[in-house]
């Protein structure tokens, strides 16, 4: 029971993180903004966003290295848990190394003062959130997949008995 859990927790948790970033990349492609809009947009992205992703990244990622560790007799599950861990991981490598900074730079931006390089920062910020979202969508995948797996092999043998009875 414990494991449904946490590999139910782990599900939720990664799926809302993916999730997420999915939606703002999907949703919010900045290229053809305005100054003011982009400005707009990605100050209250920031203010509304910030903690709630740190958060979700920092606790999908302990849930799923305990969820490998729960499972570690598990060689396949295993495997595919570490790597959706890695993937988290990289996630928050990602976020702290290039998204972050920039962030805290258009924190400081004004309405009033157009930054002469704020289409490179934009362009930079941008690339970074859809290669962190492409690492979080394989993270949840391989997290589902895991539990899918799990179900299938045991449909699979409750199959090979029913047809041995």
């Amino acid at each position: 029971m414990p494991l449904l859990i946490i590999r139910f927790i782990n599900i939720t948790l990664t799926g809302l993180l993916a999730g997420t970033s999915f939606g703002i990349w999907v949703g919010f492609n900045p290229m053809y903004f305005s100054y003011l809009t982009y400005l707009e947009q990605q100050q209250n992205t920031i203010r509304s966003l910030n903690t709630l992703m740190i958060g979700l990244v920092i606790s999908a990622t302990i849930i799923t290295v305990i969820s490998a560790y729960l499972q570690r007799k598990n060689k396949p599950a295993l495997i595919l848990l570490l790597l959706a861990s890695l993937f988290l991981i990289s996630c928050i490598v990602i976020s702290k190394a290039f998204n972050q900074p920039i962030n805290i730079e258009i924190m400081s931006w004004k309405y009033d003062s157009l930054p002469s390089d704020w289409t490179i920062l934009r362009d930079k910020w941008w690339s970074y959130h859809i290669i962190r979202t492409i690492a979080e969508l394989l993270a949840f995948a391989l997290i589902v997949f895991n539990s899918v797996a799990r179900k299938m092999n045991s449909n699979v043998m409750d199959l090979n008995l029913a047809s041995n009875i």
